[in-house]
């Protein structure tokens, strides 16, 4: 038996449930970025970051931000 991590539901729905924002943000929070950083960058506040952060956890069934990053790695963003 081989014990692997994945996401299936969460890859498979990613590319489609996300909006481009939201893709957006994810990328930042990807590459190592602070919320503060990623605002900065998209022109945004932190709250809002943090408000598409949420969303993504709560579309995809995510739970933690390692579990974003690590989609968003195997998503290629």
């Amino acid at each position: 038996m081989s014990l692997t991590l994945s996401m299936p539901q969460a890859e498979a729905t990613a590319t489609t449930a996300l909006a481009p924002r939201e893709q957006e943000a994810l990328r930042h929070i990807a590459a190592g970025c602070t919320y503060v950083q990623t605002a900065r960058s998209m022109g945004l506040s932190k709250h809002t970051v943090d408000a598409y952060l949420r969303r993504i956890r709560t579309k995809l069934g995510i739970n933690t931000t390692a579990e974003m990053v690590r989609l968003a790695v195997s998503l290629g963003l």
